[in-house]
C-alpha cells in the first residue's frame, strides 16, 4: 500500500460518524473467584513453576548492496499508473534503478499496464550504453512485437530500427508491407557484417574465378590443373592416339566413344588428347552421368575441368555454338561393368544421341579408348550396399577397398584412344528424328562400328603395359 491510499485511508476513517465509531465490545467472561484450599494450593503451583525465559531474536542478516543504485529518497513519493510522478523522487529512481526484464521483454520499474495487450505491445528504446546483454534482451523485445504484430493486425508494433512507435497495422497490406520492411532491414544489416564481407561479399570474391561459363567450366582451374593432366596423359598413361584428325578443325560434331574401367576418368582422357594432338587444339565438353555430380569433391572438380550434365537441353545448347562434345552411350552401365565382360559394349540407350545428330545436322566421330578396362577393373559390385547408400555401383578392384582412398587411384596401363571415319547425317532433315525404327538402325550401325575398332585395336595390343 502506498503512502497516498495510507492517507486517504486515515481521512476516510476521519470522516466516519460517531455512531459507527462506538460499538460495544463483546462481553469477558469473567472467571469465579477461588475458596479456600483451592486458591491457596494455586498460588502454590504457580511459584513453583519456572519463570519463562526471553528468546533471544536472530541477528539480523546484512543485505549485499553490492551492484545496486542507491536512491535518496523522501518521507513522500508516489509511482501512478501511467508512470507520472508528484515529486522528483520518481525521476531519480526511474533514472538508478535498474531495468526489470518480464520473460524476455524489458521494461522500466515506472511502467504500469492496465491493459493486456499493452505489455505485448510494448517496444523499448534501444540501449545507448555498451551493455550487451541489454541490447541483446531489447531486440528480443522488438522481435516479439513484430511477431505478435504480423499475427494480430490490431496491435502496435515497431516498424524502425530506431524504435520509434508506429500506429496499429489496420490491414493485410500495411502488415505485408511491415514485414518486407524488417526483412529488407535484416539483410541490409547481415551485408554490413564482417562474416558477410569475409565470406560471401567481395573479399571473398577475390579467392574465386570471373570467368565460369553457364555449364561450370573454370578457366582458372583447368589451368591450375593442366600440368597434372599432362603428365598422367603423357607419362602415367602414355596414351597414343589415332586417327585424330578425323575430328573436324572447326564448326559442330559429335564424338562417341566406350566408356572404360570403374573409375570413369576417360572423359578428362578425351578432353586432354583433343587439347594436345589435335592440330586445331579443339576445346572438347563431355556428357557426364548425373550420379558423377553428387560425389563429394570429384563431381565438383570434374564439372569444373569441363564435364557437363547429360541431357538433351546442355547437348543441342552446345552444338548450337558450333561445340565439339562426347557422349558415351552405354552410361552407367558401361563402367559398372565386370572384368570378365571388358571391351563388350553394352546397349547404347534408346538412341538420343542419334536424335541429337539428326536435329542439329551434326557428324558423328566414333571412337575406341583401349586401356582404361585394365587400369581399373572391377571384379566385383556390392549391390546391396550400393543401393542403400544410392549409388549406381561400389566397386571392388584389387586396390579398393583394400586401400582406402588410394586403391581408387588407377594403374599405370597404356592407354590407345581411335577416332573412326565421321558419320554425316546430311541426307537426312530434322524430322528424321522422330523416326524410332531409323534411330535404332542408325544406332546399332554405330555400336557395330566402335566394337569393331575395339577389336581390331586388342588384336594389335602386345601389352596393357606397353
Amino acid at each position: 500500500m502506498t503512502r497516498k491510499e495510507k492517507k486517504k485511508d486515515k481521512a476516510r476513517k476521519a470522516a466516519m460518524p460517531a455512531s459507527s465509531k462506538s460499538s460495544k465490545p463483546a462481553p469477558k467472561k469473567t472467571r469465579a473467584p477461588e475458596k479456600g484450599k483451592a486458591k491457596k494450593q494455586r498460588q502454590a503451583e504457580l511459584a513453583q513453576e519456572p519463570a519463562p525465559q526471553p528468546v533471544a531474536a536472530p541477528p539480523p542478516r546484512p543485505l549485499a548492496t553490492e551492484g545496486l543504485p542507491h536512491v535518496d529518497l523522501d518521507d513522500a513519493y508516489d509511482l501512478t499508473a501511467d508512470g507520472d510522478s508528484d515529486s522528483d523522487d520518481l525521476e531519480a529512481l526511474s533514472a538508478a534503478a535498474p531495468e526489470l526484464g518480464v520473460g524476455s521483454r524489458v521494461v522500466g520499474p515506472n511502467l504500469r499496464f492496465e491493459a493486456e495487450d499493452a505489455l505485448e505491445s510494448y517496444s523499448p528504446a534501444p540501449s545507448e550504453g555498451g551493455d550487451v546483454a541489454a541490447q541483446i534482451r531489447a531486440l528480443e523485445a522488438r522481435l516479439d512485437g513484430l511477431i505478435q504484430g504480423a499475427a494480430r493486425p490490431e496491435a502496435s508494433t515497431t516498424l524502425e530500427r530506431t524504435a520509434i512507435a508506429s500506429p496499429p497495422l489496420s490491414s493485410e497490406s500495411e502488415v505485408e508491407s511491415s514485414a518486407e520492411t524488417f526483412a529488407v532491414e535484416s539483410a541490409a544489416e547481415l551485408a554490413e557484417s564482417n562474416y558477410y564481407v569475409q565470406k560471401w561479399g567481395r573479399k571473398g570474391l577475390r579467392s574465386r574465378a570471373e570467368e565460369v561459363d553457364e555449364f561450370g567450366l573454370d578457366r582458372s582451374f583447368e589451368a591450375k590443373l593442366r600440368p597434372v593432366l599432362d603428365f598422367v596423359y603423357r607419362r602415367y598413361f602414355r596414351i597414343k592416339t589415332e586417327g585424330i584428325t578425323n575430328v573436324p578443325g572447326e564448326g559442330r560434331a559429335v564424338v562417341v566413344g566406350n566408356h572404360s574401367g570403374s573409375i570413369p576418368i576417360d572423359g578428362l582422357m578425351l578432353r586432354t588428347a583433343l587439347r594436345t594432338d589435335h592440330p586445331q587444339r579443339r576445346d572438347l565438353r563431355w556428357l557426364a552421368e548425373d550420379f558423377l555430380f553428387y560425389l563429394p569433391f570429384a563431381g565438383v572438380a570434374m564439372n569444373r575441368a569441363g564435364a557437363v550434365r547429360a541431357c538433351q537441353e546442355n547437348a543441342e545448347r552446345l552444338l548450337s555454338r558450333d561445340g565439339l562434345i562426347a557422349v558415351f552411350p552405354e552410361g552407367v552401365q558401361g563402367i559398372r561393368k565386370l572384368f570378365r565382360d571388358r571391351y563388350r559394349l553394352q546397349r547404347f540407350g534408346r538412341g538420343g544421341y542419334i536424335r541429337l545428330c539428326l536435329r542439329t545436322r551434326a557428324p558423328l566421330i566414333p571412337c575406341a579408348i583401349i586401356g582404361g578396362e585394365e587400369s581399373s577393373p572391377l571384379l566385383y559390385r556390392f549391390d546391396a550396399l550400393a543401393d542403400l547408400l544410392r549409388i549406381p555401383y561400389l566397386p571392388l578392384t584389387p586396390t579398393f577397398p583394400a586401400l582406402g582412398a588410394l586403391g581408387l587411384l588407377p594403374a599405370p596401363t597404356k592407354w590407345r584412344i581411335r577416332f573412326g571415319e565421321p558419320i554425316p547425317f546430311d541426307n537426312y532433315g530434322p524430322e528424321a528424328a522422330d523416326d524410332d525404327v531409323l534411330v535404332g538402325r542408325l544406332s546399332d550401325r554405330v555400336r557395330s562400328t566402335i566394337q569393331s575398332m575395339l577389336e581390331l585395336g586388342l588384336a594389335k595390343r602386345r601389352s596393357i603395359w606397353f
